[in-house]
């Protein structure tokens, strides 16, 4: 999700195709692969008399120990991967995975009750990113799983934690999931929980609720828990959790129905018909639909084990399967076990905390992996900080991309069935979700180098861009994964209520698409243009984009104005105008911009927050876009960046940039810190990608 900008021909492109029709991708020229090969330039001796001189000056020497230390972290397969931070849950439910499956072990208890004992707030309560509020599920889901670990109820930390949560409304409060989670050990009963039946397996794709009409994470979540759902069970539970009611003799109050008139009311007692259902459902056809429920899970198990390349889908895969008979030796267990292990990142850092816990190695668990995103936008911000497009880096880079590309159908092609596959998935392994943002990326990244092998490079771009082109949402714009992803009724279920469980279009996504296909000669294609009237209709009153995949209306922003004028769109152009407006009225006092989270529940938050590595630069991107590069934002962002680098070239952030969902899931990409600086910097320093630009 970087901000790349170039321009192409002034050619018209071709007719716009019907929506999931095959694309000729080699109808527009497009341009020579990645930049002509060059040294990257050394510090040199400020050109320029004044400040401006010193800041070019001091923004060479950055991007310079900034290249170094990327170079340092590349893997020697061509990769890079930073740390992917999420919140406690991952490791609270990794726990209790194991505990449910009977697999758990002492050193992997104590390393991750450590890791989670050391988040805890003040207050004893756990937040779901750096400096936020405490969250409810997040907390009883922690405190639960360090009484797995051995800490007890009369612990100073442990009371503070069961005193916050029941001042919150108690375990009744909190979400489904969570909910759920206790119900596997009878802490909750399954009568009181949404019901979820697995006859849903059959639905077909027209019709409403069906499986596709849920993203992909939901979707790869929901299917395995209408299994679990069907078959409620319980495991013994190891202790009693009263102390985290409000009333321990009742624990579950009833709670009045919404008007039937409304869409809450309506969908809880769509929930009551579904649980009298429960009771009458025929007994074939529900085995029947869990056995088609397991097909359909097994059929997605990824060559490393997991699903999805996400840890939540792989936790209720696992637990589903095991509850059909599946013996945790059988290959499909035994492999799912094994890419869990590959989640956990051990660190050996001491953490004390009151009650006599003494300090040990750390295990945090990722909720995914990045390597493609972070290769691809590793790759980007070297060749644009200078790096020559043939160095041994960047080809042995593209090389390791080339090889991760899925030419295989996922989910994707229900809605798509005519399309033919290409593109990149985000993780390791995930054939059966490629997506759309990193495909776009990662032709941009693989543009830059100077590959030996250029047919290779042409052959695997032209895939992409024809799936990339196919997967075009009706309105113009692109999703992350799926075509036309935008049924209101699954955000409406009572089940759902952890977060956003389908894929409508983004600006963000949608920009990097634009500014690839501009990158790729094709600015002129009905395609493109249609995205750009979208992403004008998007734009907020004060100037700024909303930011789906990332915090927030500077990731959104940063995002679009780079394709804006990758596309043509001039820089007086008033949308871009409005969006300079905003980014200089939201620069913080030290030079640096920053957004809390809180902006995405919170007007008052927009574009506010604590300075952060990251943010500047996707600030700085648009500025450069919009040619200000001599103006004193600009300035000023570029020497927060040099005064703010540590001196081995790196970027402190314990902050989130990132996001899941937009508040209910933040992500710390850590590698953020590193690329999207390096990006800003290598721009003000060497100029935008491309000069060639063309005019919509």
């Amino acid at each position: 999700m970087t901000a790349t900008t170039d321009g192409s021909s002034g050619t018209p492109g071709p007719r716009a195709a019907v929506a999931g029709e095959p694309i000729d991708a080699t109808a527009d020229p497009a341009p020579p692969a990645g930049p002509p090969p060059g040294a990257a330039a050394a510090p040199s001796e400020p050109t320029e008399s004044g400040p401006t001189g010193e800041v070019l000056f001091a923004a060479e020497r950055a991007a310079q120990r900034s290249a170094e230390y990327l170079l340092g972290l590349q893997d020697s397969a061509g990769w890079w991967k930073g740390d992917l931070e999420t919140n406690v849950t991952m490791d609270a439910e990794d726990l209790m995975l194991r505990q449910f499956l009977g697999i758990q072990d002492e050193k992997t208890t104590l390393a991750a009750a450590r890791f989670i004992r050391g988040l805890q707030r003040g207050d004893g309560a756990w937040a779901t990113f750096h400096g936020g509020p405490g969250e409810l599920s997040a907390t009883v889901e922690a405190y639960v799983a360090l009484r797995l670990a051995g800490d007890r109820p009369g612990d100073p930390h442990m009371d503070l934690a069961a005193a916050w949560i029941r001042g919150q409304g108690g375990i009744a409060a909190s979400r489904v999931f969570t909910r759920i989670w206790l119900a596997l050990f009878g802490w909750w009963k399954w009568e009181d929980l949404p019901e979820l039946p697995p006859e849903l397996i059959f639905l077909p794709s027209w019709f409403p609720l069906n499986i596709y009409d849920f993203g992909c994470w939901a979707r790869q979540t929901i299917v395995p828990l209408t299994i679990v759902s069907a078959k409620r069970p319980v495991r013994p539970a190891p202790f009693p959790l009263d102390e985290l009611h409000t009333d321990r003799h009742r624990p579950c109050p009833a709670r009045p129905l919404a008007p039937a008139a409304s869409w809450d009311g309506l969908f809880q007692r769509l929930d009551k018909a579904l649980h009298g259902y429960r009771r009458i459902a025929p007994r074939p056809l529900r085995r029947a639909a869990m056995n088609a429920a397991a097909r359909w899970i097994v059929e997605r198990q990824e060559n490393d084990g997991c699903w999805g390349g996400i840890q939540p889908p792989a936790v209720y895969s696992l637990i589903a399967l095991h509850l059909l008979g599946y013996d945790l030796r059988h290959p499909v267990m035994r492999s799912g076990l094994e890419s869990l292990d590959r989640f956990a990142v051990w660190r050996d850092e001491a953490t004390e905390r009151d009650g006599g816990h003494t300090g040990g190695p750390v295990r945090m668990i990722e909720a995914c992996q990045s390597p493609v995103w972070d290769t691809c936008l590793a790759t980007i911000a070297l060749a644009d900080a200078g790096l020559p497009g043939d160095h041994p880096a960047l080809v042995k880079a593209a090389d390791w991309m080339l090889a991760e590309e899925v030419v295989k159908r996922g989910d994707w092609a229900v809605r798509r069935p005519r399309l033919a596959p290409g593109g990149w998935a985000f993780e390791f392994h995930n054939d059966n979700y490629p997506d759309i943002d990193d495909t776009a990326e990662v032709i941009l990244a693989l543009r830059r180098v100077g590959h030996p092998d250029p047919e290779r490079i042409e052959g695997a771009i032209a895939r992409a861009g024809n799936w990339t082109l196919g997967m075009q949402s009706k309105n113009g714009a692109w999703a992350a994964f799926d075509a036309d992803n935008t049924s209101p009724l699954p955000n409406r279920l009572p089940f759902c209520d952890f977060g956003e469980v389908i894929d409508p279009p983004s600006a963000d996504v949608t920009a990097h698409v634009v500014e690839m296909l501009a990158y790729e000669g094709r600015a002129h294609h009905p395609r493109t243009r249609a995205a750009v009237e979208w992403l004008l209709s998007e734009q907020e009153p004060n100037g700024a984009w909303f930011g789906r995949w990332g915090v927030n209306y500077l990731y959104g922003t940063g995002s679009v104005v780079p394709a804006l004028t990758a596309a043509g769109l001039p820089a007086g152009h008033p949308a871009i105008r409005r969006a300079v407006r905003w980014l200089d009225s939201v620069q913080n006092g030290d030079g640096g911009w920053g957004e809390d989270l809180r902006s995405y529940r919170d007007t008052g938050s927009v574009g506010k927050g604590v300075s952060t590595a990251s943010q500047t630069a996707w600030a700085l991107l648009a500025l450069l876009a919009a040619g200000e590069r001599d103006g004193k934002a600009v300035e000023r962002g570029i020497a927060f960046l040099g005064e703010t680098q540590l001196p081995d070239g790196s970027w402190d952030e314990p902050y989130f940039t990132g996001t899941g969902f937009p508040w209910d899931f933040s992500i710390n990409y850590h590698l953020y810190r590193q690329v999207f600086p390096l990006t800003a910097l290598g721009r003000y320093v060497h100029g935008e990608p491309s000069a060639r630009r063309n005019r919509i």
